[in-house]
């Protein structure tokens, strides 16, 4: 089971009060919703291996380079001797340290790695899992890893976590007629305003389906649009034209790396916590009452 770790913590942020505090009065809600997802998740999965993925880079430079308004309008500040800072609530900023040391005392695999997303870091894993493969996230980049004939399926958080869209191909094909391979494809071509991808003006969702439906791939829409014979109206043919460049970049920027250099973690589900000493303080601390324990009596049996 791969954590998209930002991604579910945001949510916890959002669905859980504010009023949820430490005892000094500090904002906790992101930390103990986190814990009460992941315990959740384990009580109902029980994966043999769990990663919490981390963002080392949220906006890594080299897919800057290759489309500039790649995730622009989340930059709260902009750092040329490292990642960019991104905008996020005042009060969810230090409850991420705080999860980042409550994860590691109870010893669930954390990476992250320089200069790549959290995306990556899953796309990876998954590409050498020898087994099946569960993707917990809010993110629909990850629909394209879905993968029927390698158990790759994702699992979508709709209400907090109790309640899981599980995402297969036969989910992908009904809701946008492509598989996970061509949801990619799908995305690149439609746009996605959240991440400053600006697609091609003109072709929605709809109409990028039809396109991979008829020419199968990305590659094979390039082609068509230098076959005059190739049933593209003149208006696709035109607006695909014009967005050649883009076209020839966004692949890189779309689709997850496989190939990031890993650490050797230890990936095995715990059973019992790390440091367990650690944990002790960081609970009295910050006040993680029963979302702590309820996680420690699920990793425990």
């Amino acid at each position: 089971m791969l954590l998209d770790t930002a991604s579910l913590y945001f949510r916890a942020y959002f669905g859980v009060p504010d009023s949820v505090k430490a005892p000094d009065g500090t904002p906790v809600n992101a930390v103990r919703g986190l814990l009460d997802f992941i315990d959740r998740l384990v009580k109902d999965h029980r994966p043999d291996h769990l990663v919490a993925c981390m963002d080392a880079d949220w906006r890594p430079h080299w897919r800057v380079e290759l489309i500039p308004s790649y995730k622009a309008h989340r930059v709260a500040e902009e750092r040329p001797a490292g990642p960019d800072e991104e905008e996020v609530p005042d009060t969810l900023s230090p409850q991420v340290p705080v999860i980042e040391a409550v994860l590691d005392a109870l010893g669930i695999a954390r990476v992250g790695v320089p200069g790549y997303e959290a995306d990556d870091v899953i796309g990876t894993y998954t590409a050498r899992a020898a087994g099946p493969v569960d993707i917990v996230t809010g993110d629909r980049d990850l629909y394209q890893l879905v993968d029927d004939a390698r158990g790759v399926r994702v699992l979508y958080p709709v209400k907090g976590v109790g309640t899981l869209n599980l995402v297969d191909e036969a989910a992908l094909r009904e809701k946008y007629g492509v598989d996970g391979r061509g949801y990619a494809d799908l995305a690149l071509l439609r746009g996605d305003p959240s991440d400053g991808l600006p697609g091609v003006p003109g072709i929605g969702e709809k109409t990028a389906a039809k396109l991979l439906a008829e020419f199968g791939d990305l590659a094979g829409i390039q082609a068509a649009v230098d076959d005059p014979k190739a049933k593209l109206t003149p208006s696709q043919r035109k607006r695909l034209t014009e967005a050649g460049p883009y076209l020839a970049v966004a692949p890189k920027v779309v689709r997850v790396a496989d190939d990031v250099p890993l650490p050797d973690a230890g990936t095995a589900l715990p059973h019992a916590p790390r440091d367990a000493g650690a944990l002790d303080a960081l609970a009295a601390r910050w006040g993680l009452g029963g979302s702590l324990q309820r996680l420690l009596a699920t990793l425990t049996a």
